[in-house]
This record gives structure tokens, C-alpha cells and sequence, in this order.
């Protein structure tokens, strides 16, 4: 599942018996996602962990927030792939999936995703012109034939 703005590989299943079988092994974490994002700003470091609850903007639906008290755990891996003059080019892989999980913690840690209609402020939302997200890599078990297969789509941004 991607948000409607977000490009990428996307994954559809031909039958109900296939759906299944792929859909539970979203639901188990046995599939893997790569994305790259270009944020704002510069990271400083190589690579990190967020590691931030989640929960539903209830007055700012269907926008998402860190939750402490009644988020659900949450964890996006990254790592800086480029430094650009006033933004950095990043891979993130979300260890569980929660909505608009990449963009909350990017914007969390400071770094909101180019181009991003509900987090972004106006600045970073005129850098680009739309939202600098790329499901780039999905790896999952095949439904029929069990083996690991990994689909790449190239980044347009």
C-alpha cells in the first residue's frame, strides 16, 4: 500500500489465495521496502534509527503524529545516500508500517520530505514539484512458486 502521492513499486496480487499469502507477509514483517526520499535540510549523520510511537491526528485527519502515550511503536531505518546544497537524498527502510510513517518521522527528526502537501511547511513544499517519495525496492516470498523475488524501480526524482 503507498500513499496515493508516493511513486514506486506496487505489488497486486492476481487472485484471493495469492493476496493472502502476500498480504500476510506484510503482516508478518517477512517482506522487505526500500525507499528513497529527498528531505530538507542537511543530515549530519550517515545513518539512523527513529524510533518514535504513532497515532492518529485525530483533530488533523488523516495526518498522523508522534504519540507517547497512544501511538503505536514505530521504526524507520536511513541512510544518507547524497548531500545536496539545501537537501539531503535518503534511503528508508520502515521496520513496521504505519500510515505516513516515513513522512512523521522524517519530519520529526527535522528533515520533512520535499514536496509533502500534509507535513511540509511552505518552503520545503515549493522545492519540489511533487512529493520527493520513491518506493524504490520491494522483496517478498512468492505466493506460488516460494521463491524471494526483489522488484526495483529506478527513482524519477
Amino acid at each position: 500500500r503507498l500513499d496515493k502521492d508516493t511513486s514506486g513499486v506496487l505489488v497486486m496480487a492476481l487472485n484471493k489465495r495469492a493476496h493472502g499469502r502476500i498480504g500476510s507477509q506484510f503482516e508478518h514483517r517477512q517482506t522487505t521496502k526500500s525507499y528513497v526520499a529527498r528531505v530538507a535540510g542537511i543530515i549530519q549523520d550517515d545513518t539512523g534509527l527513529i524510533d518514535l510511537p504513532l497515532a492518529t491526528d485525530w483533530n488533523n485527519k488523516p495526518r498522523q503524529r508522534v504519540d507517547y502515550d497512544h501511538g503505536r511503536a514505530s521504526q524507520t531505518e536511513w541512510t544518507v545516500l547524497e548531500r545536496e546544497a539545501d537537501a539531503t537524498r535518503v534511503r528508508l527502510h520502515p521496520l513496521t508500517g504505519r500510515t505516513h510513517q516515513l513522512r512523521v518521522h522524517m519530519k520529526a527528526i527535522g528533515h520533512v520530505i520535499l514536496g509533502d502537501a500534509f507535513y511540509a511547511d511552505p518552503d520545503s513544499m515549493a522545492a519540489a514539484d511533487r512529493l520527493q517519495l520513491h518506493a524504490a525496492e520491494l522483496g517478498f516470498t512468492h505466493p506460488t512458486s516460494g521463491e524471494f523475488m526483489t522488484f526495483v524501480a529506478p527513482t524519477p526524482f
